[in-house]
C-alpha cells in the first residue's frame, strides 16, 4: 500500500510538472501574426502556405469600421479581402513575408489588382505593431526606389484593426477547387503580369501585350476538364436542349454553383419550373456572383448572365417570372452544379444551410 501510495504520489508530481512546463513552452512559442491585402484572398493564401515557418493562413475581411462582414457587404462597409498569417517567427521573418508579398500584387494600382476593381480591392500591409510598421515602410521605400516600377508604389500601410474570417467556401480555394481557381488567376490577369515582372528583371513589360497566351493555356485545360457540353456553354454561349439537362426537373433541396469557379449563384428555395425545359429562378443566391450584359445575338436583345469570377455564361434572365420579382432567370444546367443541402458543410458552403432548416 506505501509502495501504490508513493508511485501514485510521483506520478501526480510529474503530471504536474509536464503541465508547468508545457505552460512555459507554450507561452514562450514565437508565433506572430501578419496581415496582407492583395486583392482576391483566394490568390493571397497559396504563395504563404507553402512558406516553411508559417502555420496558418486565413482569408478575411479588415480594414473597415462595420462589424460582421459578410461576402455581400463587406466592401460597403468598409473592409479589403485581406489573409491573416500565422507564423513561427524563429523560422521565418517578417521581413521575409513582405517579399513574397509584394511579389504577388501590383503596388501602383490603386483601383484595385487585376480583373478585380474597386476599394475592397486594394493592396495593403496591415501591421500589428512598431516593428512591423517600420519594416513595411522600409520595405515600400526599397521598393519604391529599385526602378523596378515607373509608378508610384500606392500599397497603404495601415495599423491593423479587427480581422473578421471569411465564409467558409472562401478558405483554401485553390485547394478545394484547383481548377477553377488555376482558371481564375491566369484570365484575370495575374498570373501573366507576375511573370513578367518578377521572371525577366532586364525587360520591363509592355503595356500594349496581351495575356492571349496565358488565356489560350486556360481555356486549354478547362477544355480537358468539363464535358463537351460544359465547355460550350460556359465558354462559347451555347444552350443546351430544353427538357433534356440535369436539373430542369430537380426538386432537391441545395444550391447552385459555378461549374468553372464553385462560386454561389442560386438556390432552391427560389426555382420554379417555370415550363420552359430549363432550371429557372426569381433570383440569384449571390447577387454579387451575377453580372447581366446585354445579348444581341439571332437579330434579338436580351439580357445574357454570366457569373463574375469566372466569366461563365449561364443563361438569361426575362421579366416574365413569377412573384416577388418577376423575374425568370432561364439558366442552362450544364452551366451549374448542384448541391444538395446535406453535402454542403462538407463541400464547404456550410453558411447556407440556415437557409434550409425550418424554424419552430
Amino acid at each position: 500500500m506505501v509502495k501504490i501510495k508513493i508511485l501514485t504520489e510521483l506520478l501526480a508530481l510529474t503530471l504536474f510538472i509536464v503541465l508547468i512546463l508545457s505552460t512555459i513552452v507554450s507561452a514562450q512559442q514565437p508565433f506572430a501574426t501578419a496581415t496582407f491585402a492583395g486583392g482576391c484572398f483566394w490568390c493571397m493564401e497559396k504563395p504563404f502556405e507553402k512558406l516553411s515557418g508559417v502555420i496558418d493562413v486565413v482569408s478575411g475581411y479588415t480594414g473597415g469600421l462595420g462589424q460582421n462582414p459578410t461576402y455581400e457587404d463587406y466592401g460597403e462597409k468598409g473592409h479589403l479581402e485581406a489573409v491573416q498569417i500565422t507564423y513561427d517567427s524563429s523560422k521565418i521573418t517578417y521581413s521575409d513575408l513582405l517579399d513574397v508579398f509584394w511579389r504577388q500584387i501590383d503596388p501602383t494600382d490603386e483601383g484595385g489588382q487585376f480583373a478585380d476593381r474597386g476599394k475592397q480591392y486594394r493592396s495593403a500591409i496591415f501591421y500589428h505593431n512598431d516593428e512591423q510598421k517600420g519594416l513595411a515602410e522600409k520595405s515600400k521605400e526599397e521598393l519604391g526606389k529599385s526602378g523596378r516600377f515607373d509608378k508610384p508604389i500606392v500599397t497603404e500601410i495601415i495599423k491593423a484593426s479587427v480581422f473578421y474570417k471569411a465564409e467558409a467556401y472562401h478558405q483554401c480555394y485553390y485547394r478545394k477547387n484547383p481548377m477553377p481557381y488555376e482558371f481564375y488567376r491566369v484570365n484575370s490577369g495575374r498570373d501573366e503580369y507576375l511573370k513578367k515582372r518578377w521572371n525577366n528583371n532586364e525587360k520591363p513589360p509592355d503595356p500594349t501585350e496581351t495575356n492571349s497566351e496565358s488565356q489560350k493555356s486556360g481555356k486549354e485545360e478547362l477544355k480537358k476538364k468539363l464535358t463537351s457540353l460544359q465547355y460550350e456553354v460556359t465558354q462559347g454561349c451555347g444552350t443546351e436542349p430544353a427538357f433534356d439537362n440535369a436539373y430542369w426537373d430537380n426538386k432537391k433541396e441545395g444550391i447552385y454553383v459555378d461549374i468553372v469557379s464553385g462560386e454561389p449563384l442560386f438556390s432552391s428555395l427560389d426555382k420554379y419550373d417555370s415550363g420552359t425545359g430549363w432550371p429557372s429562378f426569381t433570383r440569384p443566391l449571390e447577387p454579387k456572383n451575377i453580372v447581366t450584359k446585354i445579348d444581341k445575338s439571332f437579330f434579338m436583345a436580351r439580357t445574357e448572365v454570366r457569373s463574375a469570377h469566372a466569366d461563365s455564361h449561364l443563361g438569361h434572365v426575362f421579366d416574365d417570372g413569377p412573384a416577388p420579382t418577376g423575374l425568370r432567370y432561364c439558366m442552362n444546367s450544364a452551366a451549374l452544379r448542384f448541391i444538395p443541402k446535406e453535402d454542403l458543410e462538407k463541400e464547404g458552403y456550410g453558411e447556407y444551410l440556415k437557409l434550409f432548416t425550418k424554424k419552430p
